[in-house]
């Protein structure tokens, strides 16, 4: 989902696919988009009796377990040290790891879920780095002092809807809130040591 194709509505569903060869589509993203079809194709060619479900996660955060970080908390700690100055004028959904792995634990666990794609995703609107920034500051205080204020100039992106209705209906699955995400992932760099408060 992270490098989903643009469409008109910017609504997106279980039925939708990243097109691979979309302008300025990112490889990571690319790989990712080719990799689930070439899965899918070979499922449909040589599967017998294998079954393939799919999780795909939007931007996925939550607290950290070590001082290793991966890309999407390393986004929050350059927001927090000050590193990222002015926010990136992007606009996604995000969804806890914690989710994440429980979204994946039920759709290993349940036989309906076979063939079947799942897009994890928090509920409520997508959010932009501004506004992830502001959950910040308002939410953690002076850990959250040096957050970017302003966003990156340019034209304002489309704001996607996303929806995990197949997620929470077929499968139970109920994600934390975005903001609880956001705050505990920052929590857990703080608590790590790898950012501290301003004095």
């Amino acid at each position: 989902m992270r490098g989903r194709t643009p469409k008109p509505g910017a609504e997106f569903t279980k039925a939708d696919w990243t097109d691979p060869d979309t302008p300025g589509l990112a490889p990571y993203p690319r790989s990712k988009a080719i990799a689930e079809r070439a899965a899918w194709d070979l499922m449909e060619r040589d599967g017998g009796d294998t079954e393939l479900v799919v999780v795909n996660p939007t931007f996925i955060l939550g607290p950290a377990l070590t001082i290793d970080r991966g890309s999407s908390t390393q986004l929050i700690k350059a927001m927090l040290d000050g590193t990222m100055n002015v926010a990136p004028r992007q606009r996604f959904g995000v969804v806890d790891v914690r989710d994440v792995a429980d979204l994946h634990i039920r759709a290993m666990a349940r036989p309906e879920a076979a063939g079947k794609r799942f897009l994890a995703v928090s509920d409520g609107p997508a959010l932009s780095f501004l506004e992830v920034a502001g959950i910040l500051r308002r939410r953690l205080g002076p850990l959250a002092a040096r957050v970017p204020t302003q966003e990156a100039p340019g034209n304002e992106p489309p704001r996607p809807v996303i929806h995990n209705d197949r997620a929470r209906d077929e499968l139970g699955w109920s994600p934390r809130p975005a903001e609880t995400t956001i705050v505990q992932t920052a929590e857990s760099l703080r608590d790590l040591g790898l950012v501290k408060t301003q004095r």
